[in-house]
């Protein structure tokens, strides 16, 4: 009875282990942030990046980054860390926005070049930077 047991739930537990979010076409790609709820990102060097297994973004003065998968068209990202650098107030509410919408499990939408994340308290409205797979490869 008890092997009986192990084999009906071990492939239940690894199913729970498995990666189901298809990474493949944000995987090593780069983000540019032009909108945060309607304004301009403080910093122009706010990006949000893509790697095979975590997600990284830079809004003003702090870095937050974890781990992330997709599950249909939606963004589960975290646990997230972040830096705690002094910034501006601006800056700073712009970071706890994203962190906020990060959490939030967004909807993602990518047509082309540009991407909208939006939750039910915040969006944002990003750009692809190119060339970014390639200067990662060397090329």
């Amino acid at each position: 009875m008890r092997r009986l047991c192990l084999l009906l739930f071990a492939p239940a537990l690894l199913a729970g282990c498995s990666d189901r979010g298809d990474r493949s076409h944000l995987a090593e790609t780069s983000w540019r942030f032009e909108r945060i709820d309607g304004e301009r990102p403080q910093s122009s060097g706010a990006e949000l990046t893509f790697d095979k297994r975590k997600i990284g973004v830079q809004v003003g003065c702090n870095h937050l980054g974890g781990p992330w998968r997709m599950d249909e068209n939606r963004l589960f990202a975290g646990p997230l860390a972040q830096t705690e650098m002094a910034c501006s107030e601006s800056a700073w509410n712009q970071e706890r926005a994203i962190g906020a919408l990060l959490v939030a499990t967004p909807r993602m939408s990518v047509e082309g070049n540009r991407m909208t994340l939006q939750s039910s308290g915040h969006t944002a409205e990003l750009v692809r930077v190119e060339g970014v797979e390639e200067s990662r490869k060397g090329g």
